[in-house]
């Protein structure tokens, strides 16, 4: 059983995160922030998928107004990310950010960091002091040679501090890394040294197979280990992907579950049905689903009948024929060409 590291608790809009909070499934919007009808039509599939925490990139004062329109439209805390300019931060702010991204270091001195601390603490907005491995300061990269994890840590604490000089604690770290070891030894080490709550994930780490397999090693180590109160599984691709990822991540490892689990089998010599096809209309029919439920979708008679009878629902392929079983008994058989029709409908009767 895994138990969680303990941490100070901060709220996102109406979402807790840190302490007894549930770990939090977060995405980051791949649209032009101030096209807002783009960005909120992405961020409704977003939700749809399970997001929970949705940031934005705030790239100048119009980005910075659309937030307050944006935020009207949708049902999850709006986090604005910011690089560089003060002012954006608090503009971000001002239009309804429910929380800011930000490097404390790279906003040009403490005066205008002390600007960003005010308004925050008007709003009542926590920052997410965020480092990756092109972040580091100068003096701390040539103490280290390198962005090593220790530096990673380093730079992370040195600008929590400048908040705190601000008397400033509502504050999430997160430490990014393309490296999935120098991830885990970074948010170890980061764990052990404060009891802030802590953002995961792994930067620019690909697409979707390589980015899964990056993500998955290094989140799913360190969420084991009880390190973690939000993630974000970052990968080339459409965002509504990173949230199915995450709620995958989340399932394996007995932390928290979000609709059906499918199980389904690779396939072999054996296979005398379209397979691939109905695992992939299957699995595309339960995305938006929230009932716990277990799918099988099998292909042959060896695994097949087993695993669907212990599924809520399950299908086994033969030579163009399928057989349907509901809670481990067998429902009904149909021919292959009705197979998929007929057992999503029956899906839909247990997930209503």
């Amino acid at each position: 059983m895994i138990t969680r590291r303990k941490t100070r608790q901060i709220r996102v809009g109406g979402v807790a995160v840190g302490g007894d909070a549930p770990i939090a499934v977060q995405s980051m919007t791949n649209t032009d922030t101030r096209d807002v009808e783009a960005t909120v039509t992405q961020i409704h599939r977003l939700e749809q998928a399970g997001c929970e925490l949705i940031r934005v990139a705030v790239l100048d004062q119009e980005a910075a107004r659309a937030i307050a329109r944006i935020r009207d439209q949708i049902g999850i805390p709006l986090i604005a990310d910011i690089h560089f300019e003060h002012r954006l931060a608090v503009a971000a702010m001002e239009n309804g950010a429910q929380a800011i991204r930000i490097n404390p270091g790279n906003l040009g001195g403490p005066e205008k960091l002390a600007r960003v601390v005010a308004a925050a603490k008007a709003h009542g907005v926590p920052i997410r002091v965020g480092v990756n491995s092109g972040s580091v300061e100068k003096d701390i990269l040539k103490q280290h040679g390198r962005p090593t994890p220790s530096a990673l840590v380093e730079s992370a604490l040195r600008n929590v501090t400048l908040l705190e000089a601000l008397h400033f604690r509502d504050v999430k770290i997160s430490l990014k890394s393309s490296d999935a070891l120098a991830t885990i030894e970074a948010y170890r080490e980061l764990s052990r040294r404060c009891d802030y709550p802590l953002h995961l994930g792994v930067t620019e780490a690909g697409g979707l197979i390589a980015g899964t397999v990056k993500s998955s090693v290094a989140l799913g180590i360190l969420l084991a280990e009880g390190i973690g109160d939000t993630f974000r599984i970052s990968l080339t691709r459409d965002p509504v992907e990173e949230v199915r990822v995450g709620w995958e991540l989340l399932r394996s490892l007995h932390i928290r579950a979000r609709g059906p689990e499918l199980v389904s089998c690779p396939t072999c010599g054996r296979c005398q049905i379209d397979l691939f096809s109905l695992a992939e209309a299957v699995e595309r029919h339960v995305q938006t689903m929230t009932a716990s439920l277990k799918v099988a979708v099998m292909g042959c008679v060896v695994n097949g009948p087993g695993e669907a009878k212990e599924a809520d629902i399950g299908l086994a392929g033969g030579n163009g024929v399928g057989i349907i079983f509901k809670k481990g008994k067998l429902h009904r058989k149909v021919a292959e060409s009705e197979l998929l029709p007929v057992f999503l409908e029956e899906l839909d009767k247990l997930g209503s």
